[in-house]
């Protein structure tokens, strides 16, 4: 599923006012910030670790979802979202306390996927970094071994 260009608007507009209550004030101690997207009414959800809504949209594509899988479309579609909002800067001066990340969760409010990990000194491990690795370590061995 493709969202248009309005829909990733208003999305990035709720992400937006959602984040806006952490430029400055006092640091927050804040690990997720929870997406939760309906696959029956359209709406996007933000809120905190407290369940406190934060912010909310609907996205027209989302209404009334008829595929088996709304929650991998709907990380295809968040997910550069944040990106881009974090290559942006819109991320950065906020008062949270790092590290934290952005989570899309299930209508039982369970973590469906992290979207986000916002931290200074982190680096998440994926499939493309990881290619290869077993290799590179066996000859750094096989070298020290020779020496």
């Amino acid at each position: 599923m493709k969202l248009s260009q309005s829909s990733l608007n208003q999305i990035e507009k709720a992400i937006g006012q959602a984040i806006a209550q952490y430029r400055g004030c006092e640091e927050n101690i804040v690990t997720d910030i929870h997406l939760q997207a309906n696959p029956g009414s359209g709406e996007l959800i933000i809120f905190d670790d407290d369940d406190t809504q934060l912010a909310a949209t609907t996205v027209d594509e989302w209404i009334n979802y008829d595929g088996d899988d709304f929650y991998a479309d709907a990380e295809r579609a968040l997910s550069p979202v944040l990106n881009n909002m974090k290559a942006a800067g819109d991320l950065e001066k906020l008062t949270l306390m790092k590290p934290y990340s952005f989570v899309l969760v299930d209508d039982d409010k369970e973590t469906v996927a992290e979207l986000l990990l916002v931290d200074d000194d982190t680096l998440l491990l994926n499939d493309e970094l990881l290619k290869g690795l077993d290799e590179e370590l066996d000859a750094f061995l096989k070298d020290l071994l020779e020496k």
